[in-house]
């Protein structure tokens, strides 16, 4: 009596642990594509947790520097790294997911079954099952394996043209508003020019540039980590003192009016307030001035 209660209670373990496997499987294919692919704005908790841990050991590294360029020195570290970490978190759970399915379909030994799923996802060729049904595994895992290493190398492309593109936006403001951005040296620069008059161009590229910005942050969070090459320098502070510029210059300036100016203002704080949600950054939904000023 004995055998058959513990022989299906033993089946009835490997199949649960087949099917938490397929769903680690499923789980980890589905972060990939959600960081990787999706072109919206989707929270991934793999990805949340990488750049989570890998946040909190850059904090330890701070705590002894206290200038902001040498602390700026290291965070520029920070999204890169985390980024290039993203790599082994999801190969680790489909080492284990694939252990697990290894297990569950007639490799005895947990061990084994580690070494089998390893040798099959690196392609390493070191440990191998001839059945028919863990030859399918190995073939499946070693595929899964390959597409994340290639999803990886074809997404760095990618993230780094739009960086490019924001720093180029950056570096361009520096040339009206000084580095760290200044509402008032942009304005005074822009008058002893003759330009104060003709800042509608400007605004309209921002107004565009906003928008790739909500597009490119949001689709691709972990470029919100990336430092600017300056320290002083900061896309964020290039996107205030925009939106600062052209709101004194509506308020204050005595010019005629440049419509461009208000939608530039608009794009800034619609992309900043969507690229925040994203985060979980708390913010008025509809500010007022002076309930929110």
């Amino acid at each position: 009596m004995p055998e058959p209660i513990f022989s299906a209670a033993w089946i009835s373990l490997r199949i649960a642990v087949f099917a938490l496997s397929i769903g680690l499987v499923l789980f980890t294919i589905g972060s990939s594509i959600r960081t990787l692919i999706l072109p919206r704005a989707a929270n991934d908790w793999p990805t949340s947790f990488t750049f989570g841990v890998v946040r909190r050991v850059f904090a330890l590294l701070l705590l002894r520097r206290r200038d902001y360029v040498s602390r700026d020195r290291i965070m520029a570290y920070y999204g890169p790294v985390s980024l290039l970490l993203l790599l082994p978190v999801w190969l680790t759970l489909i080492l284990v997911a694939y252990a697990g399915l290894f297990w569950a379909t007639g490799i005895d030994s947990l061990y084994d079954a580690f070494v089998l799923s390893g040798s099959s996802l690196l392609t390493l060729g070191f440990a191998s099952d001839n059945t028919l049904l863990h030859m399918i595994l190995a073939f499946t895992e070693a595929t899964i394996g390959l597409i994340l290493v290639a999803l990886l190398i074809a997404y760095l492309p990618t993230i780094y043209a739009a960086f490019s593109a924001r720093e180029a936006a950056v570096r361009l403001l520096d040339v009206r508003a000084g580095t760290p951005p200044s509402v008032t040296a942009m304005l005074i620069r822009a008058h002893r020019i003759g330009k104060l008059e003709e800042l509608g161009s400007f605004w309209r590229d921002w107004e565009v540039l906003f928008s790739q910005i909500e597009e490119t942050h949001s689709s691709l969070p972990m470029l919100v980590f990336f430092r600017s090459p300056v320290p002083e320098q900061s896309w964020v502070t290039a996107a205030g003192n925009v939106m600062d510029s052209a709101a004194f210059v509506r308020s204050t300036v005595d010019v005629p009016v440049e419509p461009n100016a208000d939608l530039c203002i608009r794009a800034g704080y619609l992309a900043l307030r969507r690229i925040a949600a994203l985060f979980g950054v708390s913010h008025p939904a509809a500010p007022r001035y002076p309930e929110d000023p």
